[in-house]
């Protein structure tokens, strides 16, 4: 419902430092595909379309699909596809990364580990998943989205999907930015053992 509405001026700017701090821990990236998994409208991956060989948008509401295909045709990105799919209730064999994304989307996932274990099967040797969300923060009470998440928790569920390596790293804290509360986001660079 709230798909053609969802790019305000407030997430437009929180999306670009999202995309820059990702930005600053791609390697190679020019020839690597990457998956934007709960990508919404593209704020994030559509930033970062450039840097990549290819991105696939993934998410499971198809207005937030729309929105994107809409962009794609827009601004002629020819690198960039788009899959309407509910990994937690779906699988996929087919498609591999080297980049997951996952960019404000885990705070919505009540059971992280199944997606995670699932986004892990994805991913090409060497790769990387990298998750952006917020630190928790215990003034944000709500029965639909998790109130942020512990550096050391979210670790080890990583390092129990198969990532042996995850570097956590808070990158920017703002006014009002969850549920209207004074927030910090992280960034989670994990991979798998090379």
């Amino acid at each position: 419902m709230m798909a053609t509405e969802y790019d305000t001026p407030e997430r437009v700017r929180i999306a670009k430092i999202i995309s820059d701090a990702i930005r600053e821990r791609l390697e190679d990236a020019e020839n690597k595909k990457a998956i934007d998994f709960g990508c919404g409208t593209g704020l994030v991956g559509l930033n970062l379309v450039q840097d990549f060989k290819s991105i696939l948008f993934l998410d499971s509401s198809p207005n937030m699909i729309e929105q994107i295909n809409q962009k794609i045709n827009e601004y002629h990105i020819t690198n960039a596809d788009t899959l309407c799919l509910d990994l937690e209730k779906e699988r996929i064999n087919n498609i591999r990364a080297d980049y997951i994304i996952l960019a404000q989307v885990l705070l919505h996932i009540m059971d992280i580990d199944p997606v995670l274990a699932r986004l892990y099967e994805m991913l090409n040797a060497g790769g990387h998943i990298i998750i952006v969300d917020f630190v928790k923060n215990e003034a944000v009470v709500s029965d639909i989205v998790h109130n942020g998440f512990v550096q050391e928790e979210l670790i080890e569920v990583m390092t129990k999907t198969g990532c042996k390596s995850s570097k956590f790293k808070p990158f920017y804290t703002g006014n009002k930015i969850f549920m209207n509360q004074d927030a910090t986001l992280f960034l989670l660079d994990s991979q798998p053992e090379l």
